[in-house]
């Protein structure tokens, strides 16, 4: 039996990773790995996201989903009510600050990788090395490289999990994936775990709240963010405090603006 490791890993993505046809007005793929201390998310995390659906909605059979949530669609009609939103808004906002999570997130600029790389490698792709290796990295600094960790996906279908798996063993394996990994990323032991959204996870959940403003945030930086001021404060930082290429992978980097 493996020895486990300390932590579980969460991910979510937002925006299509297709480069043939790119939205103009939300050219990205971001790939958010939310990296949690699994006694914090079952002690705290966990909970106080079923105690939020139980207090708005009476019961925790509801699914929490960005672009629902967004759009005030379905159940989340409740949300049209501007009260009803703060109080929602907030109480995310609360768990998100107070989580014990680590995030590590990769933004693809398709636009831009289109323009650089004639035969560009899938956004997906690129993302899953970038954030691999990076969780590999912190991982190791807590001292869980012989454990083993769990990477939990929401399957999207089989040939696309099926595809997913393959870029996972290649990452692990060292194969050379898109502009290739300076760290050996099979100093950990992870294995992938897909569900479905039917699962009501709350750490996929977690997760689907987070990728898309890091998307807006990257798209510009200088728009008001609130959700990405307090993302900012759990991505993982570099030596010096920073989280460019640390907690936030951003390829290829947008032109500053003048």
């Amino acid at each position: 039996m493996p020895e486990f490791g300390d932590y579980i890993i969460y991910v979510d993505e937002s925006g299509d990773h297709s480069l043939t046809t790119i939205d103009t007005s939300y050219p990205v793929f971001v790939l958010a790995f939310c990296i949690v201390p699994k006694d914090h998310y079952a002690d705290s995390l966990s909970p106080q996201i079923k105690k939020l659906k139980f207090e708005l909605f009476g019961h925790d059979n509801i699914i929490f989903h960005e672009r629902e949530i967004r759009k005030a669609e379905d159940e989340f009609s409740i949300l049209l009510n501007p009260r009803t939103r703060k109080l929602f808004n907030d109480r995310i906002a609360h768990i998100v600050e107070n989580s014990s999570a680590t995030i590590i997130a990769a933004a693809i600029n398709k636009t831009g990788l289109t323009q650089r790389y004639t035969q560009p490698d899938n956004p997906y792709n690129l993302g899953l090395g970038f954030c691999m290796e990076r969780a590999a990295m912190f991982l190791e600094s807590k001292g869980q490289a012989g454990k083993l960790t769990h990477i939990v996906v929401e399957s999207r279908g089989k040939n696309e999990d099926r595809d997913l798996e393959l870029s996972f063993r290649q990452v692990i394996d060292g194969v050379k994936v898109g502009t290739g990994l300076s760290y050996n990323v099979g100093k950990c032991k992870f294995d992938i775990q897909f569900t479905t959204k039917a699962a009501n996870m709350a750490g996929l959940q977690f997760a689907d709240l987070i990728a898309r403003p890091i998307g807006r945030h990257v798209i510009d930086k200088e728009q008001p963010n609130r959700a990405m001021d307090i993302i900012k404060t759990k991505l993982l930082t570099n030596g010096k405090g920073g989280i460019e290429d640390s907690g936030l992978k951003v390829f290829p980097n947008y032109p500053k603006k003048s």
